[in-house]
């Protein structure tokens, strides 16, 4: 299989289903920008022209609706934000429009499109653009939200985003646009709804989301020196969530810690923990625990960043608190850490 950057597996994804699905087209503001998106459109526009890789004017909601429409009537749109701190301004359309139609009209209607937020974390990009919205989208039903964490789930989601009859937000971190990984070719898919066992392990599950993922299995790398077995779920999907293989897991280890790149109160990680402990609180051999975003906005200031985003060396305390091992021998040393309580 052909190696890749993360950003260039979702413009594969694009030529493949472009070619091959004349009814798919591209539609954003900036999007004929020179940079592409951050590398992700290029050579789009020369192969498939302007009528299927539309710039759009700077009105976010007027896009959506019009987006809406088009999937309305056998079109298969893929709107594209650079930044998803953008989509609070068409929520009107996602919410009321696009995740209600298929239900108002008995199934009879579809909604293919695709709206894709990209998580502008780092460049000292401040409040207004760094957030990261996840859990906010996956509280719609009528809605699919995918969270992909390497290169192939970004080609293999996003050909089943836009494949998909029902309204997809695609979070997209940039933090992994230039991540490698092998790549399959052609219309490569992974299929919503399925997470993806990361690591196999026996004594603790790890659910992970976002670039939670990557800190996570750096953890699970640390802690197999101390001789202790972590299982790193990568959600995925985080609505719908799959959660029968995160209940097989916590049936198999009775730990449970939900690592998540999004603020805690009423997000993905508070859901897991409510749904496995409803539905498994018997295998638990201690109380589950979420570490996430602290609870305020996320700083512009390269200094502060390293303190407010939760790190493997966060993840690696605090399993070992779950397990009841030391935190304090050198090799686990660290400061207090900055995140969501537990």
């Amino acid at each position: 299989m052909p190696v890749m950057k993360f950003s260039e597996a979702i413009r594969d994804a694009y030529f493949e289903t472009m070619r091959a699905h004349p009814e798919v087209f591209m539609i954003g503001v900036g999007i004929i920008d020179p940079k592409a998106v951050f590398n992700t459109l290029n050579g789009l526009r020369e192969e498939f022209g302007d009528m299927r890789f539309v710039e759009g004017p700077l009105a976010e909601q007027m896009l959506t609706g019009f987006s809406f429409a088009a999937a309305t009537l056998g079109l298969r749109p893929v709107l594209i934000h650079h930044r998803i701190d953008f989509l609070p301004l068409t929520m009107d359309q996602i919410v009321s429009h696009c995740s209600k139609w298929t239900y108002m009209f008995g199934n009879q209607q579809k909604v293919p499109i695709v709206i894709r937020g990209i998580v502008g974390r780092g460049w000292g990009n401040g409040p207004q653009h760094t957030q990261s919205m996840q859990g906010t989208m996956s509280h719609f039903p009528g809605l699919k939200v995918v969270v992909p964490t390497n290169a192939a789930d970004a080609k293999g989601l996003m050909i089943s985003s836009i494949l998909d009859n029902d309204p997809v937000i695609f979070v997209e971190h940039r933090w992994f646009h230039e991540d490698t990984g092998e790549v399959p070719e052609g219309l490569y898919r992974v299929p919503i709804g399925k997470a993806r066992i990361a690591t196999s392990g026996k004594d603790l599950t790890l659910v992970a989301i976002g670039p939670m993922v990557q800190e996570a299995i750096l953890a699970a790398e640390t802690l197999t020196k101390s001789g202790k077995s972590v299982e790193v779920i990568d959600l995925r999907t985080i609505r719908p969530i799959d959660y029968e293989t995160v209940l097989d897991s916590v049936k198999k280890t009775g730990h449970l810690i939900v690592a998540d790149s999004d603020w805690g109160q009423c997000g993905v990680a508070s859901a897991v923990i409510s749904h496995v402990t409803q539905n498994a609180f018997e295998a638990l051999k201690k109380a589950p625990c979420a570490i996430t975003w602290p609870e305020h906005p996320a700083p512009a200031s390269y200094g502060i960043e390293p303190t407010y985003y939760p790190m493997a060396k966060n993840i690696v305390t605090q399993c070992l608190k779950t397990l009841d091992h030391s935190t304090d021998h050198a090799t686990h040393q660290t400061e207090k850490p900055v995140y969501g309580p537990f």
